[in-house]
């Protein structure tokens, strides 16, 4: 079995928080290293991390969680109108709101497990997402979506002398605006908060009782035991991680939106855990990372840069080449991921933690074998990103 103790936690910890704290350094070589693009890694490695609280502890996979990123997003835009352009009330109102609304989805959708949990969290999904768009439109606007305004109450920001006389104010934390890098930095602590609240729940009783589930819920159920509190918290919480990400979507660009909510943000974000390696600590996050460079990085190249690139071989062979690569780039980016998710399924079902973890051993095995030792029969080892 394998076992991790605090001080391998530590160590794991002070990797993750090291490598994300530093991405606009080791980013640029593969210039993923603009604020924007920063800040969705953080913003979706946070919404996957939660996600696998859900699907990568208890087995249950649900095709409705952007609905809880259309709500935190909604509940955040309205608190930038209503009271103030200060983050801390927006994502704190965010959180509590997917939270409750979690309760209501989980409460119903828990009744059932497998495929007829799946579809009855994806009709709630596009049930909310039906009527943010249409039937909602007081509240969210419709199909032109929730934007700030000039005329906005804001009313903390006024009781506090603190209002607008030019424009619309930015969104601030304690005066320092939620724009570029502070953007970035501020959904950057918030994730590796969010990554250690996850890694105490992995490795939790809670945690425990929650893979007992995932590995044999019908033996549990003989026990006796009631497992729908521990799925249905499972499943809140997983929701509230959602709202957060929703609620930063609104701190770095101040709107919401329906589009937020469709199946296919829903479909992204499994995209995202199984590629990176479902029920691992790190996975979820390298699978955000990965799909958020391929659609933006990939979808901007195309066929002048790739010209470009291969612009020392002779036009003959070069026109070749940028009219199979173009196949691969630019609008045709969906066709990579979709190869590259083929092959992680097929050869690496554990996804990209699993192919780390390979290379680690091989690695680990032939250093054992240059020193002439070896590991012990039956022993184990925490792999990297467990």
């Amino acid at each position: 079995m394998i076992t991790a103790t605090p001080r391998k936690d530590l160590l794991l910890m002070g990797i993750f928080t090291l490598a994300v704290l530093t991405m606009p350094i080791w980013l640029a070589p593969i210039g993923a290293s603009y604020p924007d693009l920063l800040q969705r890694f953080a913003i979706f490695g946070i919404f996957a991390i939660g996600f696998n609280i859900l699907f990568g502890l208890t087995g249950y996979l649900s095709f409705g969680h952007a609905a809880f990123l259309g709500v935190g997003s909604y509940t955040a835009v309205w608190s930038f109108k209503l009271l103030s352009m200060s983050v801390v009330p927006a994502i704190i109102f965010g959180v509590i709101t997917s939270g409750l609304f979690a309760v209501v989805i989980g409460y119903i959708s828990l009744r059932r497990s497998g495929i007829y949990f799946s579809i009855l969290t994806l009709a709630f999904a596009q049930m909310s997402y039906n009527l943010a768009y249409s039937v909602l439109t007081p509240i969210t606007n419709g199909e032109t979506g929730l934007q700030l305004a000039l005329d906005d109450p804001r009313s903390l920001d006024n009781l506090v002398g603190v209002a607008a006389t030019e424009g619309i104010p930015p969104t601030n934390f304690f005066g320092m605006e939620m724009s570029g890098y502070p953007g970035f930095y501020f959904c950057a602590v918030l994730m590796i908060i969010g990554f250690y609240i996850s890694m105490r729940i992995f490795r939790s009783p809670f945690g425990m009782m929650l893979k007992a589930v995932k590995s044999n819920s019908n033996r549990m159920s003989y026990t006796g035991l009631n497992m729908r509190p521990y799925t249905l918290t499972a499943f809140v919480i997983s929701g509230m991680y959602a709202g957060l990400a929703g609620s930063l979507m609104a701190v770095t660009d101040p709107l919401a939106g329906a589009e937020r909510m469709q199946w296919t943000a829903s479909g992204e974000v499994v995209l995202m855990t199984i590629l990176g390696g479902v029920g691992t600590l790190i996975g979820p996050v390298i699978g955000a990372g990965v799909i958020k460079y391929f659609e933006n990085i990939f979808s901007a190249i195309n066929e002048n840069v790739l010209h470009g690139i291969f612009s020392f071989l002779p036009e003959f062979l070069q026109d070749g080449v940028v009219a199979v690569l173009s196949l691969f780039v630019g609008e045709g980016w969906h066709l990579t991921l979709g190869m590259l998710f083929m092959l992680i399924v097929i050869f690496l079902p554990g996804g990209m933690v699993e192919g780390f973890s390979r290379i680690y051993q091989r690695i680990r095995n032939r250093n054992n074998k240059n020193n002439g030792t070896a590991d012990p029969v039956g022993s184990t080892h925490v792999q990297p990103g467990e």
